[in-house]
Formats: C-alpha cells, sequence, structure tokens
C-alpha cells in the first residue's frame, strides 16, 4: 500500500503560479500594498516640502536604498534554500528599508508603517508550501498505522511541524522536494502538524514548550525503521541544526537508501 491510498490525501497537481500567489494570499497581498502607499507619502511630502535640496537628498536615499535591496536579493536568491524562506527575508530587508525612507520624509509618516507592519503580523500569517510533491500529510493514528501494518513502506521519515511556526513556514518546501527524488517502495515522506495534534509531540519526545519558549525548535525530523526511530534531526539537546535539503540527505542517508533501493 503506497502513501497516498493509506491516507486518503489528494495531491494538488496544478498549484498556483509564484506571481498569482503573491497576489492571492493576504500576507503578501497586504505587504504589497503597504509598499505601494510608499509613492503616495512621498508625493505628499514633495507638495509639502518645497526644497529642492531635501528633494534631492530624500532622491539620492531612494537610490541608495533600492541599490542595497537589490544587492540583498541577489545575495538570498543565491543562499537560500526555500522560495519561503526567500520571499520572508526580501519583505523583512524591504520593511526595514521602507521604514528608514519614512523617517526621511516625516517621523509620523514612519510610526503609521511600524503601526501597519504590526497589525499585518497580526492578521496575516505567511503560508507554507502547498505542495506535497510525493510525501503526504498525516495524522497520529495514521502514521502508526503505516509504521506498524505488514507490507508498509521500510523506512518513513516523517516532518513534526506547526503551521504557527515561521521558522517551519520557511523549511516547509524541503520535504515535499525531498520526497519528489528520494520516495520508492522502500522509503516513504509523511508529515504530522503537531499544531493540530499536540498530544502526538509527546508520544515522539517533542517538547512542545521548549519550542515555542526558543528551546527546541520545530521542525524536528525523524527516520523510523520498521516502526522503530532509527535516527532524528535535529538530535536531542542539539536544536540549533542548521536544516537543508543537503543536511537532511546526509543526516538520514538518503542517497545511500536510494541506491540500496536501485540495487535491489
Amino acid at each position: 500500500m503506497d502513501a497516498a491510498s493509506a491516507t486518503g490525501v489528494i495531491k494538488k497537481q496544478h498549484p498556483l503560479p509564484w506571481l498569482d500567489m503573491l497576489i492571492r494570499e493576504p500576507f503578501y497581498l497586504f505587504h504589497l500594498l503597504a509598499f505601494f502607499t510608499y509613492f503616495a507619502a512621498r508625493s505628499s511630502a514633495v507638495e509639502i516640502q518645497s526644497s529642492n535640496e531635501h528633494h534631492l537628498s530624500l532622491l539620492r536615499r531612494e537610490i541608495q536604498a533600492v541599490l542595497a535591496f537589490l544587492v540583498l536579493a541577489v545575495v538570498k536568491a543565491v543562499k537560500s534554500e526555500t522560495l519561503e524562506a526567500y520571499l520572508a527575508d526580501l519583505l523583512f530587508y524591504g520593511k526595514v528599508f521602507l521604514f528608514a525612507l519614512a523617517l526621511l520624509i516625516d517621523q509620523n509618516v514612519a510610526i503609521y508603517y511600524l503601526i501597519g507592519f504590526l497589525v499585518i503580523f497580526a492578521v496575516a500569517q505567511q503560508p507554507a508550501c502547498d505542495k506535497l510533491g510525493d510525501s503526504c500529510k498525516l495524522t497520529p493514528l495514521q502514521l502508526e498505522t503505516l509504521l506498524t501494518e505488514a507490507g508498509a513502506s521500510r523506512f518513513w521519515l516523517v516532518e513534526f511541524r506547526s503551521q504557527i511556526s515561521s521558522r517551519c513556514i520557511r523549511l516547509s518546501r524541503l520535504l515535499p522536494e525531498l520526497s519528489v527524488t528520494y520516495s520508492n517502495k522502500n522509503i516513504s515522506f509523511g508529515i504530522i502538524d503537531l499544531g493540530h495534534f499536540p498530544n502526538c509531540a509527546e508520544k515522539f519526545g517533542i517538547s512542545l514548550e521548549g519550542a515555542l519558549g526558543g528551546g527546541q525548535r520545530l521542525p524536528i525530523y525523524i527516520l523510523f525503521e520498521h516502526g522503530v526511530e532509527v535516527a532524528r534531526l535535529p538530535q536531542r539537546g542539539h536544536d540549533s541544526s542548521i536544516l537543508s535539503k543537503k543536511v537532511l540527505c546526509r543526516h538520514f542517508g538518503l542517497d545511500y537508501r536510494l541506491i540500496e533501493y536501485i540495487a535491489g
């Protein structure tokens, strides 16, 4: 029995393009609207401030801010592991530069932007990756069944995440993309949202209190072999692990397991 039939999950075959996502998702839409209001604020400042020297100074600062932002965008494009992390970084730098430019226009305008960004943070959350690849979303009962039933995959790599964790959102693309490359009859990939099933955390030795308090951070990846845990990342007592596809592949030996499966 494969993972999709076991869970009854219907995977999305036609996800929205990234530009459509930026427009449709409230989190990104609110930020875009906030950034576009700068042109109105600047226009008002130009009408109020009649000094040409002030206009030229503001224009120079704007050019410097745009150039610095473009440099950071290029650097982050090379370093960022996922699209969600890249967009989160761009929005952060964009808000910093926008706030700095607003200070040059008027302190009250800067305060309005600060309040606006706090409101966006309160009412909207960055969406996680909606692609599942060859992974599947599981309930604790489904996972227990898959780990114990005869004929199930020998290995299960399961990601324990929470939708309220910004780190989980930034890394939500890792497991689905890994599953596309490494999923086979020998190893399957699953996701459990501890926000929906908090009682599941204790069973697998995951401290939600530590995660919320800045100790043990989610997501946590656990590899099961015939229903028994054989590896996890971050390891117990090592909560500052840097997570990436390369790190996950190396830690859980995904390349070796794929070669072992192909060899028969």
